[in-house]
C-alpha cells in the first residue's frame, strides 16, 4: 500500500498541474485580459515618434493617446481620455451613427491624426476638438460648442482644423482666429461634407471632404437624401421607446444623390465636379495628386460592375476617365490607388483572377504589372518612394496567415517578406523611408507591437505584451490549446480551410459536443492563425470543441472562389458548412448528434439557414442580429452580390429565411438582437418571431434594449450575451 501511495504521489508530482480556469466575469473586467494593446498606431511624419491609442487599465470603456520615442525610453501618456471626456456629454445622433459605422466602442480619445509637418496632433474627444502641440508638449481645447464637431481633421500643412457641425463644413485657423463656415444651409437631408449611410456602412468611406496637400482647397461632397425611402424602425431603450424615421436605401430603391465640389480657401467660387451624365452612381473614393494640381475621383456604377478613375481639373471641375475596371460579377472597392510624386500611380486589380498591383502613367497607360501569382494582394500598406518600393499585406503562403511584403515598382522584382510567418501582421508604414510599426499575433501570442526598420528588423518594442508572469492571461495560459488547421473539398473541388480547437484536458478517447462559429459572408477569412477572443475560452472551458470553416464567397482568395456566390447568397455557403459538419461527424472524438452553430449578422443569417437546411446536421443554434430577407437590407451591399429584386427574383426568393422555418426543429433556436439596430433593423427578427409564433413552434429570444448592431455594447452586455449563449448550448447540447 505504501509503495502504491508513493508511486501515485510521484506520478502526480510529475504531471503538469491543470491551469486555473478563467472566470467568465474576468474576461469583461479591467485591465484587458489580453494585455495592453496598441491600436490606431501611427508614425510621426519625421519618424521620431510612434503614437497609439490604448484602453485604460482601470476602465475598458475609455481609451487614451500614448506616444513613444523611436530612440528608446518608456512610452508616455499624451492625452488622458478619462480627464478630457465629460462623462455627462450626450453625443448627437449623427456622431453616434458615425461611431457605429466605424465600429468605435469606447469613449475618450477614439481617433487622432498628425499634420504633415509633424508639429501638431488633432484629437476629437466626445464632440469637441483638442490640438496637441508637439514642441510645447501641451494640449489645448480648440472648440467648445453645444453641438458635435464631426469628422475633424487637421489640414496637411497644419494651418487649419476642419469639421462638420450641423451638416455644414467649418474651418478654424490653428494659430488663432474666428471659425469660418465653408458651406451654409446644410440640413439632415441635404448635407455638406458628410459621408452618406451607404458610404460609411458598406463602402468603407467615412468622410465627405478632402484637403488639398497645399491647404488651399477642400473637395467636399453634397448629399441629398430627399429621394431615399423612410424606414420607420423602433428604437426601444430601457426607459422608453420611439420610432425613428430612418432614410434607409433598400435594394432596387433610390439611393442618396451625391455631388462633389471644390471649395477654395481664399473665398473663391465653389466649383462643381463633373461626375458624368448618370446621377445614379456611387462616389467611391476621392484623392489629390501630390502637387495638388489634379483631383482623382473613383466613380462606381450602380450595379458595381464598373469602376472609373477620373482625373479632374480642380479649376474647372472637368474630368477625364483615365482607367476603367469592369467585371461580370462586381468590382470591389479598396484603398490601393496611390499617386506618386512623379505623376505615376499604383493601382490594384483582379483582372488576372487574383488581386495584384499595377503601375500606371499619369494618363492611365499601363507601365507594368508589379505583383503576380496564384495568390492575392490584400492591400497596400505604404510606400518607400525613395527606394521605389511598395509595402503590402497578403495571405500569400496560406489563407490563415497575413504577412507584410516589399517589392519594387520601379523595376521587375519578386516580393520580399518583411515579417515572419505563423500568424497575423498589421502595420503602419512611415511616410518616408519604409520603416513601420507592426503588430503581430498568433494563437499563443496576444497582439504585440514594435517598431521595425525597412528590412523588417525590430528596433524597439512599443507594447511587447509578452505572455509571461504578470500578464493578465498568464494564470490561464496552460489552458490554451493550439488550433488544428486543415482543408476539405467543396462540391466544385475548391479547398475549404477549417480550424478546430479542443477544450482543456481534451481526451481523444471521449466524445465532445461541437459549436460551429460561423460568419460565412463575403469578407476576410475567419479561419486565421490569430489570438482568439478570450470569450471563446468560456465555451472551451465548458467542454466544447470550437470549429470554423471558410466557405466559398470569402475574400482573400481567388476571384472564382469569391464570386461563386454571385446572385445566389445563402446557397453555396450552406452547402460548404454542411460539408464541414459532415467532416466533424467523421471525427472519432465528436458526438455527431450534438453539433451546434452560432454567428452574428451574416453569421446569424447563416445560423438560421444551417438550422433549416433540408439535411441539417445541427441540433441547436444561436442567431445574432440576422438578415432574414435581403430585400430589407441596404443597396450597396445587397445589389453587389444579388442584383435587384426585379432582375433576380429567384435568387432573392431562395435566400429568404421565413419560408424555411417549417423545417426548424422545436426548441432549436435562440434569437438575439439589439433593439436599436440601424443596420440589420429589428424587423428582420420580428418576421421570424411572428412566423414561429404563428406555427406554434417553441424557440427562445433575447433582446437588448438600446443596443445597435455593433455600438453601445458594454462589458456587462457582452458578458450577459456570452453567458446566455453558454446556458442555451448547455441545455440543448448536453440535455441527453
Amino acid at each position: 500500500m505504501k509503495l502504491a501511495v508513493a508511486a501515485l504521489a510521484a506520478l502526480l508530482a510529475a504531471a503538469p498541474a491543470m491551469a486555473e480556469k478563467l472566470p467568465a466575469h474576468r474576461i469583461f473586467e479591467s485591465p484587458d485580459i489580453s494585455g495592453p494593446r496598441a491600436r490606431g498606431v501611427k508614425l510621426s511624419p519625421d519618424g521620431r515618434s510612434v503614437t497609439y491609442i490604448k484602453t485604460r487599465a482601470d476602465d475598458l470603456t475609455i481609451t487614451d493617446l500614448w506616444i513613444a520615442d523611436v530612440s528608446g525610453g518608456e512610452p508616455r501618456l499624451l492625452l488622458d481620455g478619462k480627464q478630457l471626456a465629460p462623462a455627462e456629454r450626450e453625443l448627437s445622433e449623427a456622431e453616434k451613427a458615425r461611431r457605429e459605422r466605424a465600429g468605435v466602442a469606447t469613449r475618450g480619445v477614439v481617433d487622432y491624426d498628425w499634420d504633415d509637418q509633424g508639429k501638431l496632433i488633432l484629437a476629437p474627444v466626445e464632440g469637441d476638438v483638442w490640438v496637441y502641440d508637439v514642441a510645447a508638449k501641451q494640449a489645448r481645447q480648440l472648440t467648445r460648442s453645444a453641438g458635435d464637431e464631426i469628422d475633424a481633421k487637421i489640414s496637411p500643412k497644419g494651418g487649419y482644423v476642419s469639421y462638420v457641425r450641423d451638416d455644414n463644413l467649418y474651418v478654424v485657423p490653428v494659430a488663432g482666429g474666428a471659425e469660418r463656415a465653408l458651406t451654409e444651409g446644410g440640413t439632415e437631408l441635404k448635407s455638406w461634407g458628410t459621408a452618406e449611410f451607404i458610404a460609411q456602412e458598406e463602402m468603407d468611406r467615412h468622410t465627405g471632404y478632402w484637403w488639398s496637400p497645399d491647404d488651399r482647397a477642400v473637395a467636399l461632397a453634397f448629399v441629398d437624401q430627399t429621394g431615399v425611402d423612410i424606414v420607420e424602425r423602433p428604437e426601444v431603450n430601457a426607459t422608453g421607446a420611439r420610432v425613428v424615421p430612418q432614410r434607409y436605401p433598400r435594394p432596387g430603391r433610390p439611393n442618396a444623390r451625391v455631388d462633389l465640389y471644390i471649395q477654395p480657401l481664399d473665398g473663391g467660387p465653389r466649383v462643381k465636379v463633373d461626375l458624368g451624365p448618370d446621377a445614379d452612381i456611387y462616389l467611391a473614393r476621392v484623392a489629390w495628386s501630390k502637387d495638388g494640381h489634379t483631383l482623382y475621383v473613383q466613380r462606381q456604377s450602380r450595379d458595381q460592375r464598373r469602376l472609373d478613375l477620373l482625373a479632374v481639373d480642380p479649376i474647372t471641375g472637368r474630368g477625364k476617365v483615365i482607367l476603367t475596371e469592369t467585371s461580370p460579377h462586381w468590382v470591389d472597392l479598396g484603398d490601393d490607388f496611390k499617386p506618386l510624386k512623379d505623376g505615376t500611380f499604383l493601382w490594384s486589380s483582379e483582372r488576372s483572377g487574383y488581386r495584384h498591383l499595377y503601375l500606371y502613367a499619369a494618363d492611365g497607360k499601363l507601365i507594368r504589372q508589379v505583383t503576380d501569382g496564384a495568390w492575392p494582394v490584400e492591400k497596400i500598406e505604404g510606400l518607400d518612394e525613395a527606394a521605389g518600393a511598395v509595402i503590402f499585406a497578403a495571405h500569400k503562403d496560406r489563407p490563415g496567415e497575413r504577412r507584410i511584403y516589399s517589392v519594387s515598382y520601379a523595376k521587375p522584382a519578386q516580393p520580399k517578406p518583411l515579417t515572419s510567418a505563423g500568424g497575423l501582421w498589421t502595420v503602419t508604414v512611415a511616410n518616408k523611408g519604409g520603416a513601420f510599426a507592426g503588430t503581430y499575433e498568433d494563437p499563443r501570442t496576444p497582439p504585440q507591437t514594435a517598431l521595425y526598420r525597412t528590412d523588417g528588423t525590430r528596433v524597439r518594442w512599443i507594447e511587447e505584451n509578452a505572455l509571461k508572469a504578470g500578464h493578465p492571461f498568464w494564470p490561464y495560459v496552460d489552458r490554451l490549446r493550439p488550433p488544428e488547421f486543415g482543408t476539405l473539398k467543396a462540391a466544385d473541388g475548391s479547398d475549404l480551410w477549417w480550424s478546430l480547437r479542443t477544450p482543456p484536458g481534451f481526451d481523444p478517447a471521449k466524445k465532445y459536443p461541437v459549436i460551429v462559429q460561423v460568419y460565412g459572408g463575403p469578407s476576410g477569412p475567419r479561419v486565421a492563425s490569430n489570438w482568439h477572443t478570450p470569450e471563446d475560452q468560456i465555451l472551451l472551458d465548458a467542454g466544447y470543441i470550437l470549429f470554423r470553416l471558410d466557405n466559398r464567397g470569402v475574400g482573400h482568395r481567388s476571384v472564382a472562389f469569391k464570386t461563386a456566390i454571385d446572385r445566389r447568397m445563402g446557397q453555396l455557403e450552406v452547402d460548404d458548412q454542411l460539408a464541414g459538419a459532415k467532416h466533424l461527424q467523421s471525427l472519432p472524438y465528436v458526438d455527431a448528434a450534438r453539433i451546434g452553430v452560432t454567428g452574428w449578422s451574416y453569421g446569424g443569417y447563416m445560423t438560421l439557414l444551417m438550422l433549416t437546411a433540408p439535411d441539417s446536421l445541427f441540433k441547436a443554434g444561436v442567431a445574432g442580429a440576422p438578415v432574414t430577407d435581403w430585400k430589407l437590407y441596404d443597396t450597396h451591399y445587397t445589389e453587389r452580390f444579388m442584383g435587384t429584386p426585379a432582375d433576380n427574383a429567384d435568387g432573392y426568393a431562395k435566400s429568404e429565411v421565413v419560408g424555411r422555418l417549417a423545417r426548424l426543429k422545436p426548441g432549436a433556436l435562440l434569437l438575439v438582437h439589439g433593439m436599436a439596430d440601424d443596420n440589420v433593423t429589428f424587423d428582420h427578427s420580428t418576421r421570424v418571431l411572428f412566423a414561429l409564433q404563428a406555427e406554434g413552434k417553441p424557440f427562445e429570444t433575447m433582446v437588448y434594449p438600446g443596443l445597435r448592431h455593433r455600438g453601445g455594447w458594454t462589458p456587462a452586455n457582452r458578458m450577459h450575451r456570452a453567458m446566455q449563449t453558454l446556458d442555451f448550448f448547455d441545455r440543448k447540447l448536453r440535455a441527453d
